[in-house]
C-alpha cells in the first residue's frame, strides 16, 4: 500500500521532465529538422548557461530526496530487524532501489557533461535511461501481480506507460535522428507523471470510487460490480490523460512552429505534399 505523497512527488518529477522534453524536442525540430538529434536530456537556455543542466539536477536531486524519504523516513530508520532487512518495509526498499537507478542516471549524465573522466555518447545516455525505466518496470510489474483488485489494475496501466518509456529510450539510441521517437519519449514520461497523480487522487485521495474503501492498508471493493466500475473509470481516466498530453503536444508544436519555424520545415512539408500527390 502506498500513499498520496509517495505518488505525487515522483508524479511531479516525471510530469515536469516529460513536458520539458516535449517542448525542447519540438523547438529543436522546427528550428532545423535536418540537423535534429535525439537527446536523453535537454539543456535549459538563458542565464549565461547557468541553468543548462537544470533537468539533470531536477532528476538527480529529486530522485535522491524521494529515495531518502522511502529508505529513511518511511522506515523510521528501522532498516534491519534481527540482522535482516525489516520485512515490514520491503515495499519502501523496492521503491528506493528504483529511485536509485534514476539518481545514478542523473549523476552519470552530469559527470559526462561536466568532466572529462566519463565522456559518453547521447545514445549511451539513452540506454542508461532505459535501464532506469526497466528497473521501474520490474518494480511495478511485480507490484501488479501482488496488489490485487483495483490497486493492481492502476499499477498494470502504469506498467504499460513505463514500457513505452523503455522502448522509446532504446529507439532513441538506435535512431538518433528520429523526431517521432524523441517526441514519443517525452509524451510517455509526461503521461506517466499524470498517471502517478491520478493514482494518488483515486487510491489514496478523495476520488476513490463508490463501493471501494481503504481497509487494513488495502483497497477493498464491496462487490465485483464496484471493482469493475472502478476499472472502467480508470480506463476513462487513462483515455483522458492521453488526450490531454496529445492536445498539449499539438499546441506546443503549433506555438513553436509559429515562433521558431524556418524555411527547412516549409521545404519538408512541400516535399511531403508532392510525394502524396504522386
Amino acid at each position: 500500500m502506498g500513499s498520496f505523497k509517495g505518488h505525487a512527488l515522483p508524479g511531479t518529477l516525471f510530469f515536469v521532465v516529460g513536458v520539458w522534453h516535449i517542448w525542447a524536442s519540438v523547438v529543436r525540430y522546427v528550428r532545423n529538422p535536418k540537423t535534429f538529434r535525439v537527446r536523453a536530456w535537454n539543456p535549459v537556455p538563458g542565464f549565461d548557461g547557468r541553468l543548462k543542466h537544470l533537468e539533470l539536477y531536477v532528476i538527480a536531486i529529486g530522485a535522491f530526496i524521494d529515495m531518502c524519504i522511502e529508505f529513511l523516513y518511511s522506515t523510521h530508520l528501522k532498516i534491519f530487524v534481527g540482522g535482516v532487512l525489516n520485512p515490514s518495509h520491503m515495499n519502501d526498499f523496492e521503491h528506493s532501489g528504483m529511485l536509485l537507478m534514476f539518481f545514478l542516471y542523473g549523476v552519470v549524465a552530469l559527470l559526462s557533461e561536466n568532466t572529462r573522466f566519463l565522456p559518453l555518447q547521447e545514445g549511451v545516455l539513452c540506454l542508461i535511461a532505459a535501464m532506469a525505466f526497466t528497473a521501474e518496470y520490474l518494480l511495478f510489474y511485480f507490484h501488479s501481480t501482488s496488489h490485487k483488485g483495483l490497486e493492481g489494475y492502476y499499477h498494470t496501466l502504469l506498467v504499460f506507460q513505463v514500457g513505452l518509456c523503455i522502448l522509446s529510450s532504446i529507439a532513441g539510441a538506435l535512431l538518433p535522428n528520429n523526431f517521432p521517437v524523441d517526441l514519443c519519449n517525452g509524451i510517455a514520461i509526461a503521461l506517466q507523471g499524470i498517471w502517478f497523480y491520478q493514482t494518488a487522487f483515486v487510491l489514496y485521495g478523495p476520488m476513490l470510487p463508490d463501493g471501494c474503501k481503504i481497509k487494513d492498508n488495502n483497497i477493498i471493493c464491496n462487490s465485483v460490480d464496484s471493482e469493475i466500475r472502478g476499472e472502467l473509470l480508470a480506463n476513462f481516466q487513462m483515455f483522458f490523460a492521453v488526450l490531454v498530453v496529445l492536445v498539449g503536444t499539438v499546441a506546443a508544436y503549433g506555438y513553436a512552429a509559429s515562433r521558431y519555424r524556418n524555411s527547412e520545415v516549409n521545404n519538408l512539408h512541400t516535399i511531403q505534399d508532392g510525394l502524396d500527390q504522386d
